[in-house]
């Protein structure tokens, strides 16, 4: 049963109601420059039912709102694709006061990945790349592949070398779906076969020969794949991450407003509640 119900008291006339959510932080590019390391997926953040928040965390709690105020969501971007540059984090997704933060980069050589809601998986053995308390965990650290990006539900490589933490299943839209697992990492040269992302739509990092690293799945925060390395000297590009997404659901005698028509947005009904999904923009809204 939701817990997006009425309250029962009154403030200055108007009743409060609980939104129940899921935010989902932009995704971490895979790194690239000879093997990259896979990107972190974004941070992962959940007050429905009983079920978890990224990195282990417990289920947080619904936001208490008031009918007539403007809330502010934002979207966030997944990290760019490189080739043989910096990689690019994922950028941060937010509904009122909660936060998510963007997944960390995939590291190479010469290229340090970063922390983030989950950590960029990188190369060489340097250690790992944490993820956020409660949004996502650790990227993984290898040469061949490169290590794979934490997950919302694992750390990179829990289920192999360079493989991507996979993520964490939510039903608050009425049905089971899977968001925000890491990227896998590239293969150097000499190396063979694909470094799986994480469930959730992580990308595949990058085999021998020219293949580039598979891009994210979009709206699931999920890290793109790490790019390869070929024995004739070149770098293939890094995949994308994915875009977050920010999920709400409420009673079904409310309506929701997008204040400011900025925002992708699309609403359905799940027995005695609404699920409306965010997939893109920065705007506010509210509720009558």
């Amino acid at each position: 049963m939701t817990l997006g119900l009425m309250r029962a008291g009154l403030l200055g006339g108007v009743a409060e109601f609980d939104v129940e959510y899921l935010v989902i932080a932009g995704g971490g590019a895979g790194g690239s420059n000879f093997a990259g390391g896979g990107g972190g997926a974004g941070g992962y953040r959940n007050s429905y039912a009983s079920e978890t928040s990224g990195g282990g965390g417990s289920t947080e709690t619904p936001i208490a709102i008031t009918p007539g105020t403007s809330y502010t969501v934002t979207v966030g971007a997944g990290g760019a694709g490189v080739n043989r540059t910096i990689s690019n984090e994922g950028s941060n997704s937010v509904f009122s006061t909660i936060t998510s933060i963007g997944g960390g980069r995939g590291g190479s050589y010469e290229r340090a990945s970063s922390s983030g809601g989950s950590g960029g998986g990188t190369w060489g053995g340097t250690g790992s790349t944490a993820g956020t308390a409660n949004q996502g965990y650790n990227g993984s650290s290898s040469n061949n592949p490169a290590g794979g990006g934490g997950g919302a539900g694992e750390a990179g490589a829990t289920d192999g070398t360079g493989y991507g933490g996979d993520g964490l299943a939510s039903s608050i839209t009425g049905s089971s779906v899977t968001r925000a697992g890491g990227g896998g990492g590239g293969v150097d040269a000499g190396g063979s076969g694909n470094a799986s992302g994480g469930s959730g739509g992580g990308g595949f990092g990058a085999g021998s020969g020219s293949q580039s690293g598979g891009n994210a799945s979009t709206n699931t925060g999920s890290g793109g794949g790490g790019g390869g390395h070929t024995s004739g000297g070149s770098s293939s590009s890094s995949g994308n991450g994915g875009s977050g997404v920010v999920i709400l659901r409420y009673p079904n005698t409310l309506t929701i407003t997008d204040d400011l028509s900025s925002l992708t947005i699309s609403t359905t009904t799940d027995g005695s509640d609404k699920v409306t999904t965010i997939t893109a923009g920065t705007g506010t809204v509210s509720w009558s």
